[in-house]
């Protein structure tokens, strides 16, 4: 329980855990709070949807998203728009990741993110809205600590005191988790975001470690936003039999 309500407390602006338990721990709960949230999103959509238009209910379900995350995932997201440029040291994208500043890069990433799943949740093509809302925010958290797990860290911040806590039991259940929220849509869509996931986080972890020699929190936030966007995204298929 108690590692329940760290990650509660790590993934959520919700002070539900306790100070001393290491992230690692936690992780193996993080595609639980994720499904959570997917539940709590799609309760709120259904529930505006019966009295606001479409586009308004679809902008408040990701404004929630992101209010009640701390924009933990947004604010790496943007981090690593601003570092990873064409052109700079790898001693100059460390630096950067490390300033809490925003820059045009990052604010411009945001923006994208947010418009993104507005618009894809306002496009979903499918009749499973609970399925897609809770794998939407479980897959994404449970390939995060999958990358954290397959990879080395850089630099010392989060990423690392994450990765040096992740045990491989956590690790193993947070991706069960992870593949049961996506099955949980279907076998042919769960089995294209199972596949989409690996292959992501694959090409996600060769080019961090091409660029700054590993991954850090703000990689694992950035790669949060690019599986949610892609799990949304894939339901908004009009030629696909979901």
């Amino acid at each position: 329980m108690r590692n329940f309500l760290s990650a509660v407390s790590f993934l959520t602006i919700v002070p539900a855990g306790r100070a001393d338990v290491p992230p690692g721990r936690a992780a193996m709960f993080f595609p639980l709070v994720g499904a959570i949230l997917g539940g709590a999103g799609a309760g709120l959509y259904l529930a505006l949807g019966s009295f606001l238009p479409s586009p308004i209910t679809s902008l408040t379900v990701v404004a929630f998203w992101a209010a009640i995350s701390g924009v933990i995932h947004e604010d790496g997201l943007a981090d690593v728009a601003d570092a990873l440029r064409a052109g700079r040291s790898q001693a100059r994208m460390l630096a950067i990741l490390k300033d809490s500043r925003i820059g045009t890069f990052g604010a411009v990433a945001i923006v994208l993110s947010i418009l993104a799943r507005w618009q894809a949740l306002e496009h979903l093509t499918t009749d499973r809205l609970i399925e897609v809302f809770i794998a939407s925010q479980a897959v994404p958290r449970a390939a995060i600590v999958a990358l954290a797990w397959i990879s080395r860290p850089a630099g010392t911040g989060l990423g690392l005191a994450f990765s040096s806590t992740l045990s491989t039991g956590a690790a193993v259940t947070a991706i069960a988790q992870g593949i049961a929220a996506a099955l949980f849509c279907g076998l042919r869509p769960g089995a294209a975001i199972i596949l989409g996931s690996y292959l992501a986080i694959r090409l996600a972890q060769a080019y961090f470690y091409r660029r700054i020699g590993g991954v850090n929190g703000d990689c694992l936030g950035a790669t949060e936003q690019v599986l949610e966007i892609s799990v949304l995204i894939l339901f908004t298929c009009r030629n696909c039999s979901w």
